[in-house]
């Protein structure tokens, strides 16, 4: 059954921006892939396996919850890291199954060991700093007593690795404050080395980072957005290009392609008068006689409601604009100036057809919402599909 739109997960973009990648970082530098948010809307059961065939072998994400199911999509012994939320319970679990887990406080940190105490097997965990994001982490003040209570637990307590998070670090305008930020957690992983603690490995950076500031690398990155084919922000892609004499590259050449392409098809067409108002209520009135094609794809679905009347999507190549409001499953595209469109034609919302195109940047825009909230909000019931 294939259902009124397909998500297509291409092969051939994931490898080449892996690769794009893999040589920003350097060969010995592990790349860990951010999957929360179902791996940006591109799903587990499709992206996991992909992204093991393409050579990854850890990938991060929020919370226990998503584990479980990145785990159950593994092909592979990947590791898998919690950044974010975990219960006691699902310590258990975790700590069972060899799954990491950030302890960014005294409290999780005693839960840790007790569990691990009480399964008799160790919990592998991961520090955080707190750097200047002030969010979540250890204090400068923590730091003698973590380090006692890890050298208390050596037989309980895995640590793998020690870790902050940047506070926008796609923006110029916070550039003095992420300087501050790489300098204190050198700091403190000093104070924690001082005082007897072996750290494994460090990492900090995230896309932005990643490719803005080459000396967040450490040991290991954690590459969200940027793998899936996106910048974290018009400025990350300018400051990269800049920085490598890359201004003027064709569009074959751009360091990151589009790893999801959007498709359904026109459910009918509808040929209407002028002067009749288009949909529900009065918000769309033709002022010649129009045809439309109904597609089987609204709100529901992560196509948004406030697209209604200024979005498009591309039917034989070109951009037809949606009519009247998207509704729940459905919305009416334009298709008076696109001769020879026939019910079951394809429909592109998000990606390439003929010479045309359309960007999650082209939904972030009209919506004034970023490329990860779109992209998160894309359904997990529409189809995966995975092409090379």
């Amino acid at each position: 059954m294939v259902g009124t739109s397909i998500l297509e997960i291409s092969e051939s973009a994931l490898k080449h921006n892996l690769s794009f990648l893999r040589k920003v970082i350097g060969p010995e530098v592990r790349f860990s892939s951010v999957v929360k948010g179902y791996a940006y809307g591109h799903g587990f059961a499709a992206f996991i396996p992909l992204a093991e065939k393409c050579g990854i072998d850890h990938f991060s994400v929020f919370s226990a919850e998503e584990a479980i199911k990145v785990a159950r999509a593994r092909t592979r012994d990947s590791d898998v890291m919690i950044v974010g939320s975990i219960t006691e319970d699902e310590m258990v679990w975790a700590i069972e199954n060899g799954i990491s887990f950030y302890v960014f406080d005294r409290a999780r940190l005693e839960t840790a060991m007790q569990t691990a105490q009480k399964l008799k097997l160790p919990a592998r965990i991961h520090l955080e700093l707190e750097t200047g994001m002030n969010r979540l982490g250890f204090e400068e003040n923590d730091l003698e007593a973590v380090a006692a209570k890890l050298k208390e637990a050596k037989h309980d307590i895995m640590l793998e690795g020690v870790c902050t998070h940047y506070a926008g670090a796609e923006s110029i305008g916070n550039y003095v404050r992420i300087q501050q930020q790489i300098e204190r957690f050198k700091a403190m992983c000093e104070t924690l080395e001082r005082a007897g603690v072996t750290i494994p490995c460090r990492h900090t950076a995230s896309s932005a980072a990643t490719l803005t500031y080459p000396e967040t690398h450490m040991e290991m990155v954690r590459v969200g957005i940027a793998q899936y084919g996106y910048w974290p922000s018009q400025e990350t892609r300018m400051h990269y290009l800049l920085r490598n004499g890359g201004m003027n590259l064709q569009p074959r050449a751009e360091p990151l392609r589009r790893v999801l392409r959007w498709k359904s098809s026109v459910m009918s067409i509808k040929e209407v008068e002028p002067g009749e108002f288009v949909g529900y209520g009065t918000s769309y009135l033709t002022e010649r006689k129009s045809r439309f094609a109904a597609i089987p794809v609204g709100y529901s679905a992560g196509f948004n409601r406030n697209l209604s009347n200024h979005g498009y999507v591309l039917i034989s190549g070109r951009r037809a604009p949606v009519a009247g409001i998207i509704n729940m499953n459905m919305m009416m595209a334009d298709i008076t100036h696109i001769p020879g469109v026939q019910p079951g034609d394809e429909v592109v919302l998000i990606g390439k057809q003929k010479r045309g195109e359309i960007s999650v940047g082209a939904f972030s825009d009209l919506t004034r919402f970023l490329n990860y909230e779109v992209l998160a909000r894309l359904s997990p019931d529409i189809k995966r599909e995975v092409v090379k």
